[in-house]
């Protein structure tokens, strides 16, 4: 990529797509543009094709998806089957159409089996059964993968796929029904810790600052205490706070900060093409995706448990054995990125660390 290129990130708001902006403006890239939902609507193929007609990008970052936690992916299946679906399809072949130098589409590490070898190769793709909680989403990320294999080997494109570990970071979603296991810890505990010292300004500033349908932050007291008691977070008869999370704690995860995950994506468009990734010899293209990730990994026990130092939450955790744990062990193989020559930088500690620091002061 040239500093002057034509750069289009799908997404460009979201918790990916803002930090690779944020990565290329800091690189000297000056020609990069976005489009919001109210702007363009990514699942209209009508308009997508009318956008990359009009605006020609030559390079293309695919951040754009319908994403949540264990329970958005389980409860609103056929969505993110879907949407996430229309999504790529719509972008990836109008970026063929368009002539578009490059594109690098973002998968998710649950595209692999659910119970395949530890760590996560690469090659792993499609030797067994997925995850069910999240297997609509997993599908339409494994034929996003395929589709930009099959458009290279089909019309020569150079369309790259990586397929990220979890990431946190700014502009992270924290909703409490639909967000990923690190910000709903982050704002669950936060919400606990001001319940134990009595600071219900700050319950109601949380609140109104990252407002949900299911309560008002001008509510009265008790109905706010109903609503923290529905998300597992409860103060007992002797004034200790109890914090509920589902699952045993014991399924073992590996989370990237985001900001190191754009770092690894500029990376890869500006050293990385597909060709290089295809097999040197034989007839099957395949397995060309690049995972991205840290090659560590942490229980969720001990995560709540980090998490729960950083905020100075004082009270108690417990595990809700009832509610499903997701994937037992989801931890990448990152060997052919660090072969390519790059490799993390943010341990998770301080990495937790700022994003607080960021929640709070927002």
């Amino acid at each position: 990529m040239e500093k002057q290129s034509k750069i289009y990130i799908a997404g460009h708001n979201g918790l990916v797509g803002s930090a690779i902006r944020r990565n290329l403006e800091q690189k000297g890239y000056t020609n990069i543009i976005g489009r919001t939902y109210d702007e363009l609507d990514l699942l209209d193929s009508t308009l997508v094709k009318s956008f990359f007609a009009t605006e020609h990008p030559e390079y293309v970052f695919l951040a754009a998806a319908k994403v949540g936690g264990i329970m958005a992916n389980n409860t609103f299946r056929a969505q993110f089957i879907y949407e996430n679906l229309q999504i790529q399809n719509n972008v990836i072949h109008n970026a063929y159409l368009s002539g578009v130098k490059k594109l690098l589409f973002l998968g998710s590490s649950c595209i692999y089996p659910r119970l395949a070898p530890q760590p996560l190769r690469e090659e792993y793709l499609l030797t067994g059964e997925l995850e069910y909680t999240n297997e609509p989403y997993a599908i339409a990320k494994i034929a996003g993968i395929k589709v930009c294999e099959s458009y290279n080997l089909q019309y020569g494109t150079d369309f790259l796929s990586v397929m990220p570990t979890n990431l946190y970071g700014l502009n992270d979603n924290y909703d409490l029904y639909n967000s990923h296991v690190l910000p709903a810890l982050i704002r669950k505990m936060h919400l606990a810790h001001c319940l134990e010292t009595r600071d219900l300004l700050a319950i109601r500033n949380d609140l109104k600052k990252n407002a949900m349908k299911e309560i008002d932050a001008a509510a009265d007291n008790e109905t706010i205490f109903r609503f923290l008691g529905m998300q597992g977070i409860r103060k007992q008869v002797d004034g200790k706070v109890i914090l509920s999370l589902w699952g045993t704690g014991t399924p073992l995860r590996e989370f990237l900060w985001v900001e190191d995950m754009a770092d690894a994506c500029v990376f890869i468009m500006e050293k990385v093409s597909s060709k290089g990734l295809a097999p040197a010899s034989g007839n099957e293209v395949r397995n060309t995706h690049i995972n991205i990730g840290t090659g560590r990994e942490i229980t969720i026990r001990s995560l709540a448990v980090l998490v729960q130092s950083i905020v100075g939450f004082g009270g108690s955790l417990q595990f809700d054995p009832s509610r499903p744990d997701g994937t037992p062990r989801k931890l990448l193989d990152v060997s052919k990125l660090e072969k390519l020559g790059w490799k993390y930088t943010v341990e998770l500690e301080d990495g937790i660390r700022q994003v607080y620091r960021n929640y709070v002061a927002d």
